[in-house]
């Protein structure tokens, strides 16, 4: 009896993940008692088949999967052999991501996905080989996979595959024995404006975000220098009273002479209203009517050019 895949090792276990993903693929469990289909071999251990041989089987099986009717449990097991058979070909993609901060498992489940598509869309009356039509497909979508969850900060895809493009320049300048490469460097390598190289940079630093409560150390050292968070200033409140005074200037000079020296004592000398009318020879409700108004009108000005 054939094994199913939920008993099988890390590759059937990101096979059968992937696969619950395409509502097409029927559980290998399901077909597992099926018999082979027409002349295909038995082959109960398809995820251990030797790259060669697979290349072999493949073509096989590929072309009995075009005779065979979709949904029914010869065509389940024709389909899913050619999934096992052809894990390889995604290790092989995954690893060359594998310096990534991903998992590899999470690399190789989401390469399984492009596996499938290939296998459902691969045409053997074209006479390709199935390893070269099946790699682009694996590769983009683990590519995929990295542009839409790996960003810290979602930016256009323009400003992600530049990049990747200038990632790649610096490796080849440095190869060719240059120092640290400048905008001006770079754009020229790229053949593009030094703008659009600058806003390639700006974006490379929303890949990756850090921890407001991560230590700083201090002076480069192993000394801590507190958290990131403590070197995140307040909005300063005297920023919005500079505004303000600054709008209020020409208001002031609106005012008849009495009304701005009456405001000047009264906020800028912090005098009472009976200093005030003491000093000008007014009683203090005089003064308090004084005020309103022209603090009324001082208002009704701030909020007209708000």
């Amino acid at each position: 009896m054939r094994r199913p895949v939920g008993g099988m090792g890390r590759e059937g276990q990101g096979m059968a993940t992937a696969a619950a993903q395409d509502s097409r693929v029927t559980s290998r469990a399901e077909a597992q008692d099926a018999p082979p289909a027409g002349d295909l071999p038995s082959i109960e251990e398809a995820h251990r088949v030797a790259p060669k041989d697979a290349r072999r089987l493949s073509k096989l099986f590929f072309e009995r999967l075009g005779q065979l009717e979709e949904g029914t449990a010869e065509h389940q097991y024709a389909r899913n052999t050619l999934i096992e058979m052809n894990l390889s070909l995604v290790r092989y993609a995954a690893s060359r991501f594998r310096n990534s901060a991903q998992e590899m498992d999470d690399i190789v489940q989401v390469g399984t996905i492009g596996l499938i598509k290939a296998i459902d869309r691969f045409d053997i009356s074209l006479e390709n080989e199935f390893t070269t039509f099946a790699v682009p497909y694996i590769v983009g979508e683990i590519k995929r996979f990295f542009r839409d969850t790996t960003w810290s900060v979602h930016v256009p895809r323009r400003l992600q595959e530049l990049r990747v493009n200038m990632a790649r320049a610096r490796e080849e300048l440095a190869a060719a024995g240059n120092h640290e490469p400048s905008v001006a460097d770079l754009a020229a390598h790229l053949r593009l404006g030094e703008d659009e190289v600058i806003e390639g940079l700006v974006a490379g630093n929303g890949y990756h975000a850090d921890s407001l409560d991560r230590p700083v150390d201090a002076d480069g050292g192993s000394r801590s220098g507190g958290l990131i968070a403590d070197l995140i200033g307040d909005e300063d409140p005297a920023l919005a009273l500079a505004e303000n005074l600054h709008a209020l200037k020409p208001l002031l000079a609106q005012l008849d002479d009495r009304d701005r020296h009456i405001i000047e004592l009264r906020f800028g000398a912090e005098r009472t209203q009976s200093e005030i009318g003491a000093e000008l020879g007014l009683s203090q409700m005089h003064v308090s009517r004084l005020l309103s108004r022209a603090c009324r009108t001082l208002r009704e000005g701030l909020l007209a050019e708000g």
